[in-house]
């Protein structure tokens, strides 16, 4: 009598596709390059970017010590740069340089910060004597206010009168005690660095002296 053949289940054949697919190789997807570092959506891979970036964060430096002129000087250097990410943002700061440097308050300033605005307009173009009358009128209707005292120290440097800049230094200082750190790193006292009353007021720790 013949034997009769029953077909394959086909759980059995599914089971050896299943078997067969577990051994076959799966090839790896092929990852993306990294993305070049960047800061700002600014790459920072071409070192020329590097050098336009370092330019522009000296010149934003610059910009908010309201040194509206210097600031205005390294970013045109920016715009020598290849990232044009940097040369928009440049421009933009250049822009409101140019406005703030304008003396756009000088016919009839009336507040504290209008005064102190026109003050600070006046020495970025070298009027030093417009600038004085300015933030002495600012300092007079906000005497508290530690920046109109921090620019006349500043503009007292600048135009060679010492005892009058530690005076309005102390005051600054004493105000707001931020600006013993800013004054440290600030062109404008370049006139003081060699004045002992200038180091003491700003290094305390040094010379133990508690201005």
């Amino acid at each position: 009598m013949a034997k009769v053949h029953k077909p394959a289940s086909r759980s059995a054949g599914r089971s050896k596709s299943a078997s067969r697919s577990e051994h076959k190789p799966v090839k790896k997807k092929a990852l993306p390059p990294p993305h070049p570092p960047q800061r700002g959506g600014v790459e920072l891979v071409d070192p020329r970017v590097q050098a336009q970036l370092k330019l522009y964060d000296e010149a934003l430096a610059l910009f908010h010590q309201q040194k509206f002129a210097k600031a205005k000087q390294e970013l045109e250097r920016v715009l020598e740069g290849p990232s044009k990410e940097l040369i928009d943002r440049a421009r933009m700061h250049i822009n409101i340089a140019e406005q703030r440097m304008k003396p756009t308050l000088e016919q009839n300033p009336r507040t504290a910060d209008e005064h102190y605005q026109r003050g600070v307009a006046m020495m970025n173009i070298g009027r030093w004597d417009d600038a004085r009358e300015s933030l002495v009128k600012a300092r007079k209707a906000a005497p508290k206010a530690d920046h109109i005292h921090y620019a006349l120290a500043a503009l007292d440097c600048l135009t060679g009168e010492a005892d009058s800049a530690m005076a309005n230094l102390k005051v600054a200082i004493e105000l707001r005690s931020e600006n013993r750190f800013h004054a440290r790193n600030d062109e404008d006292f370049a006139f003081l660095q060699e004045d002992p009353r200038f180091t003491e007021l700003l290094y305390p720790e040094k010379e133990g002296y508690s201005g």
